[in-house]
């Protein structure tokens, strides 16, 4: 058998509360500016939290071609088509003039949820005398709903107007695994190179979790409720955590062989070494203890062939509740030691099935520019969270190496491996 090629990145796109492409969003990285304050879907509601970290300033009509497929994508489809578009752009490929069939897509998404006045109308004409009519609901919304409107929340239609939008004949694919849909999508497309069925795979997550919808439909229980500091309410392994923030984004990269990559002369961000997922059951109230997280760590780094001691950094998960920061700083300090840790999440909350992609493009940039972004509101440490949390200023002298965390609420753990390409290759 001969041996897997060396799988690159070299686009990266990103939406997100803190920016939209790739400048803005690393100079508030830098910067320390929050993407977390009140949010205007959710003000004059009975909702338990009003504020949240939303994508502001963004216009899918820049990026979305033709325009009138607009119609049929929700908010987190035009997110996703938008962070590929960039990434493509990035990249510098020209994907008319490479071969169709050799180019995939693979995307990361979750339940998709239309806003609630969408449905009033519906909901209205069907209410008869306070009694909602469940008989006649098909053909009311066969006659009151645009056609093609099942079209717009489906979570597969993002890797579809993807591979559209770029002619993308080669596999096409869906991960729908809550948190960490994103870096499943990554493996996936990583696997998918190394089998030989592509050459180039346009890979990443869309999600939200600000949308009305989502957070009626989801827990407040684990939620932040720092109504009057919102911009401190995300506070991964910080002592005085007291919950999630719900935030939204998307994220995108190309990945390519190195030497597809090197023979168009294009310039690769980083390298992806080794991948790593588990499952430890958290359902029906079972306590983790970080066990998959940990197995995660050790197979990426087997498959990677390196040893703890060379990772530079941890791109934890850093989720700010109570339990799952503290299980995920034992799993990191057992597998990893004292390798220094960054959150992200500080920066914009959770973003559901676009989490990963966007968390792991602060990772991918920071190894190309040799700095590691630190965590916000990391004030007070957490004895139970044995973790050397990067704090204040970036992180300049880290060794090149980095991890990638993402885990579900159920329970899966995902775990991807990069290094700079230099170092990659020594």
């Amino acid at each position: 058998m001969s041996e897997e090629p060396q799988v690159v990145i070299t686009g990266v796109g990103v939406v997100s509360p803190i920016g939209i492409g790739i400048d803005p969003f690393w100079a508030s990285l830098c910067e320390g500016r929050s993407g977390v304050g009140p949010h205007s879907l959710v003000q004059g509601t009975p909702m338990p939290v009003h504020f949240g970290a939303a994508v502001t300033d963004f216009d899918p009509k820049q990026y979305v071609k033709p325009r009138k497929s607009l119609k049929v994508m929700c908010h987190e489809i035009q997110m996703g088509v938008a962070a590929a578009s960039m990434a493509v752009e990035h990249s510098g490929i020209d994907t008319a003039a490479i071969d169709s069939d050799r180019l995939g897509v693979v995307f990361g998404a979750e339940m998709l949820y239309g806003p609630m006045e969408e449905w009033e109308e519906i909901y209205r004409i069907l209410l008869d005398g306070g009694v909602f009519d469940y008989e006649r609901f098909g053909e009311t919304v066969n006659k009151e709903m645009y056609p093609l409107w099942m079209l717009k929340y489906l979570p597969n239609m993002i890797a579809c107007h993807i591979g559209i939008a770029h002619d993308a004949r080669g596999p096409n694919n869906t991960m729908a695994h809550d948190n960490v849909s994103s870096l499943l999508a990554v493996i996936e497309a990583v696997r998918v190179i190394q089998r030989g069925h592509a050459d180039v795979m346009i890979v990443g997550g869309s999600g939200s979790r600000i949308d009305l919808t989502q957070m009626l439909y989801r827990t407040a229980a684990n939620m932040s409720h720092r109504e009057d500091k919102p911009a401190a309410a995300s506070r991964p392994f910080d002592a005085d955590r007291d919950g999630l923030v719900n935030g939204e984004g998307a994220g995108a990269f190309v990945l390519e062989t190195r030497e597809h990559a090197e023979t168009r002369g294009a310039e690769i961000y980083t390298s992806i070494l080794g991948c790593g997922n588990g499952f430890e059951a958290r359902m029906n109230g079972a306590q983790a203890a970080g066990i998959a997280i940990e197995r995660s760590i050790q197979q990426a780094l087997t498959e990677g062939k390196l040893n703890a001691s060379d990772v530079g950094h941890v791109n934890a998960h850093g989720l700010s509740t109570i339990e799952d920061d503290q299980f995920e700083a034992q799993a990191i300090q057992r597998a990893l030691g004292d390798t220094p840790v960054t959150a992200p999440k500080s920066f914009f909350g959770n973003l559901g099935a676009g989490t990963g992609a966007v968390e792991m493009a602060v990772s991918v940039l920071g190894l190309h520019r040799n700095e590691v972004t630190p965590t916000l509101n990391y004030e007070t440490p957490d004895p139970a969270c044995p973790v050397q949390v990067i704090r204040d200023r970036p992180l300049t002298d880290a060794l090149p190496y980095a991890v990638v965390l993402n885990q579900s609420g159920p329970g899966q753990a995902v775990a991807v491996l990069l290094g700079h390409l230099d170092a990659a290759s020594s």
